[in-house]
């Protein structure tokens, strides 16, 4: 099992995909946090962040992976990766419901495209990713959903999990070989127009919202981006709660409220799927319980 997961960390170096460990079995990092941070080797400097210690340096993973079967991840953005993820539908989801690939087929043909053709992994939940080289210039985030359902991209600040590696559901695999293609203008082009209006959706853009709830929501996202580590997911959900109320009288779209917040979240360092799971769960929480306005 070492061996096999070794042998995928770098095979996944060779191509220049710095690799970082997980967990045995899961997808999370094996990497310590800010909070219980030695303070030695690459963090002798102060704490560095899983992103700034993936490597390529072959000596430095036969080391990582030379006693324990950690699963393998590709830190995207430092690898010069953009990973689009389709995902399968949720277990309890409806019969028709729609997998990520045919909403990124549908998603190819309104933007009269072929679907690409590229380096190619099925996840070990059945899902796909589709690999892509990033633009020279240009610097893309993680994205959850905003291309269209089940769809999520990974860029900086993300990471995807290499084939080889194994978890409770399966295994990832190999399904196209091919080095992976450029990312196509059109579909790099949608997500930089989707970033632009993410990164204003921080301002307070709702013709219908009040002085005082755009004041909040500013308030809100910026105490999330400046979470400690430890207090991040809770600070989150505390905002989602508290722009809850907005939403339900009226003042603030609740796309908005969530958009912003996903910002928020994912620069302060938490995983798409992580915030939009927790905002959705403060705002559902929030709003019912605010149905009426109450007096300032």
């Amino acid at each position: 099992m070492n061996r096999h997961l070794l042998y995928a960390a770098l095979a996944a170096a060779e191509q220049g995909w710095a690799v970082l460990p997980l967990r045995p079995g899961d997808k999370r990092p094996a990497l310590h946090g800010e909070d219980v941070c030695p303070g030695i080797g690459d963090c002798a400097g102060g704490h560095r962040k899983w992103e700034e210690r993936a490597t390529i340096d072959p000596d430095r993973i036969r080391r990582a992976w030379g006693n324990l079967p950690f699963n393998v991840g590709i830190a995207t953005g430092p690898s010069g990766l953009v990973v689009v993820d389709l995902d399968m539908p949720k277990r309890k989801s409806s019969a028709d419901t729609p997998h990520g690939v045919t909403t990124f087929r549908a998603l190819c043909e309104r933007a009269g495209q072929a679907v690409p053709t590229t380096r190619t992994v099925r996840t070990a939940g059945g899902g796909v990713h589709l690999y892509f080289t990033t633009p020279p210039g240009v610097r893309l985030g993680n994205t959850a959903g905003r291309l269209g359902k089940r769809i999520d991209t990974r860029a900086w600040g993300g990471y995807v999990v290499a084939p080889g590696s194994l978890t409770h559901a399966g295994a990832y695999a190999i399904v196209n070989d091919m080095p992976p293609a450029p990312l196509p203008e059109w579909l790099c082009a949608s997500l930089t127009v989707r970033q632009a209006s993410r990164a204003l959706m921080a301002a307070p853009l709702a013709v219908r919202a009040s002085r005082y709830a755009a004041s909040g929501l500013n308030a809100e996202t910026a105490s999330v981006r400046q979470a400690p580590e430890g207090e991040r997911n809770a600070t989150l959900l505390r905002a989602a709660r508290a722009l809850g109320r907005f939403v339900a009288w009226g003042d603030l779209p609740r796309e908005q409220v969530e958009e912003a917040l996903q910002l928020a979240g994912e620069h302060a360092g938490l995983s798409p799927r992580s915030c939009e799971a927790t905002i959705r769960s403060g705002l559902d929480w929030s709003i019912p319980r605010n149905s009426q306005r109450r007096a300032a």
